[in-house]
């Protein structure tokens, strides 16, 4: 009777325990590697769909603004790639952070992976805030809080690219660009409060978790799907890109 009392008593934290592990299995590179090989020209073909449909909708479908017309229209453009410039760096501190405290190299693999992408994304907020910027305030740039914080996340991907460049030991650059991002993901909160905390020449926030959004449903819908499809081209080109990773460092074979 005392070994099924033991056996009852220890069987939820054994199935707990087992959950687990079959979830820290997947940071197996030999686990992972067919499931990202499988998946993501899933990935790649849902972006296209999403972008096709976002840009339909963004450019043919949604109405003028009533103050700036037609230039308006580069918001499906530039407010998803500068949501996912953001967005990245904030999964890279995650992976970064689960690198150092689990010793799991996949994860610092998969930030790794992600750094070119955020870095992409941030270029396209940049240039087509520039584009916007013009007819709207008539200058190219400003010195504004958002525009200098956001330049500074540039700054903080290049960095983290050109920081694992320059170590050879790839041990010593997977810690020290952890750190690296970690310490950078506080400039990400700057971005997204700049408008309240300092007067800048950005708008406030037209869409919020908190409040009903202030644009036409239809003009959201474009951009919520250009979203989409630039958050699965991200996770498309990083899931190849970890695979080029583990056999560029010898994890697994060609």
């Amino acid at each position: 009777m005392s070994h099924l009392l033991n056996a009852s008593t220890h069987a939820p934290s054994d199935a707990a325990s087992a959950s687990r592990w079959r979830w820290f299995a997947f940071a197996s590179p030999r686990r992972f590697d067919p499931l990202a090989r499988r998946f993501a020209p899933w990935f790649f073909a849902a972006a296209i769909v999403f972008a096709l449909a976002g840009l339909y909708v963004g450019f043919l479908v949604a109405p003028s603004d009533a103050q700036q017309g037609e230039v308006y229209r580069i918001i499906f453009i530039h407010v998803p790639a500068a949501w996912m410039s953001m967005f990245i760096y904030l999964v890279m501190a995650m992976y970064s952070a689960m690198a150092l405290v689990f010793h799991t190299r996949l994860s610092s693999m998969m930030a790794s992976a992600l750094a070119p992408t955020g870095a992409m994304f941030t270029a396209i907020a940049l240039a087509s805030g520039a584009l916007w910027g013009q007819p709207t305030w008539g200058t190219w740039w400003v010195w504004d809080a958002r525009l200098t914080s956001e330049l500074l996340l540039l700054f903080l991907y290049l960095g983290y690219m050109a920081l694992e460049a320059a170590i050879d030991e790839p041990r010593r650059a997977e810690r020290a660009c952890a750190v690296l991002a970690l310490v950078g993901s506080l400039n990400v909160p700057v971005i997204y409060f700049s408008v309240r905390w300092w007067n800048t020449l950005h708008q406030g926030a037209s869409v919020s978790l908190t409040a009903a959004p202030t644009m036409a449903m239809t003009m959201l819908v474009g951009m919520l799907l250009m979203t989409l499809a630039c958050w699965m081209y991200s996770i498309a080109v990083a899931l190849v890109r970890v695979r080029c990773i583990l056999r560029e460092r010898g994890v697994l074979g060609g």
